[in-house]
């Protein structure tokens, strides 16, 4: 369905790299709901990989059911990059992402992240390097600019075209906004307008089909990646497959379904990471799962401090018996206890405070321990 230089991949559909949480576990958890193909890992220092820090390597642990996997790396070295990602290859790794759009200043201090998106000429002799070094194709992932004064995104992508670059992936947003305001539909348009050669991936605030569509249709982007969205609904993509497929919205994934999940989820992170990490991890997972379970101060009360996957069933066991008053007989919420739709910002007329933050949490500590 779409390319990445040699590797054709058989959904346009991309699952967005969030630290702390597009882990093995969940990468996993998606791929075996389906709609996704390409699925990347979170962030990387380049450096942190040539060394071969512990925590850098367990941030791209992977296994036989996470193909194809694209590593997304940040530097701004070009031979630290290049070493990286020809290890990174050696391993049989499908792609690399070079991260142009981190807006975290202990990121973009050391001239990676965003900070890549004001020097054209450095950016682009660091991508040049790592793609003639490389037979696996090189993408990038960055926003709009620096600020709604430095919208180089459409220069930044012609320049990484010549430089061999095989896709980029776009937020609409700018580096000055965080993870604030509206995505900016128009200037994801600019940057697929800018490409003479390439696939362009929208991204931003995708949270249900109906926002990738608009978007797909909005900006003629040739994917959409979605990163929040897939943990409000990890059916995201087979669920936008459908619809873009039959013009049909498909239902919201049962609340029996959704408990499963949650219980399969817990059970790969205990799996990858040991059940004392892997529970700790998943205190701050389970909550986005319950963001679509209706009531559930009780339930999230008690996850935060859950400590063993015994303590988390024990959880759930005391939960859903209080939860069946505000259900109907097939276990489904009532209406006036539904949450409400999940609605893009570039689906507003006018975004609620609630809606905006200035960044999704992430793990204290340096990048190398997310």
């Amino acid at each position: 369905m779409i390319s990445f230089g040699p590797l054709r991949l058989r959904s346009n559909l991309f699952l967005s790299p969030l630290a702390g949480y597009t882990n093995l576990p969940f990468r996993i958890v998606a791929r075996e709901i389906g709609g996704l193909d390409l699925a990347t890992t979170d962030l990387v220092n380049a450096r942190s990989l040539i060394e071969k820090n512990r925590k850098a390597l367990k941030l791209i642990e992977t296994d036989h059911r996470d193909r194809p996997l694209a590593v997304q790396l940040f530097g701004a070295v070009p031979e630290e990059m290049r070493d990286a990602a020809l290890w990174l290859e050696a391993q049989g790794v499908s792609s690399i992402d070079i991260n142009m759009g981190c807006p975290v200043k202990k990121v973009c201090r050391v001239g990676g992240g965003s900070a890549m998106m004001t020097e054209l000429d450095k950016t682009s002799h660091l991508v040049r390097t790592m793609v003639d070094a490389l037979k696996i194709p090189v993408t990038a992932k960055m926003r709009l600019g620096w600020d709604d004064e430095n919208l180089t995104a459409p220069d930044l992508v012609r320049a990484l075209e010549d430089a061999g670059i095989a896709a980029v992936f776009i937020h609409g947003r700018t580096r000055e906004q965080g993870f604030t305001g509206t995505v900016n539909l128009a200037g994801i348009r600019s940057v697929v307008q800018a490409a003479r050669r390439i696939p362009v991936i929208g991204n931003g605030d995708v949270t249900t089909p109906v926002a990738a569509k608009m978007m797909a249709d909005e900006t003629g982007c040739a994917g959409v990646s979605i990163g929040r969205g897939a943990f409000y609904d990890p059916w995201i993509f087979t669920r936008t497959q459908r619809y873009l497929a039959t013009g049909a919205l498909p239902p919201e994934p049962a609340f029996a379904d959704r408990i499963r999940v949650m219980g399969r989820h817990l059970d790969l992170m205990v799996e990858v990471f040991g059940e004392d990490l892997g529970c700790v991890m998943f205190r701050k997972v389970a909550p986005w799962y319950a963001k679509r379970f209706g009531p559930v101060s009780g339930f999230n009360k008690k996850v935060v401090l859950m400590s063993s996957r015994a303590e988390f069933h024990e959880i759930l066991a005391d939960y859903l018996p209080w939860r069946a008053q505000f259900c109907d007989d097939q276990g489904e919420l009532l209406p006036r206890f539904a949450p409400p739709p999940l609605v893009a910002s570039f689906m507003r007329e006018e975004e609620p405070a609630s809606a905006t933050r200035t960044a999704i949490p992430v793990p204290k500590g340096p990048v190398e321990v997310w």
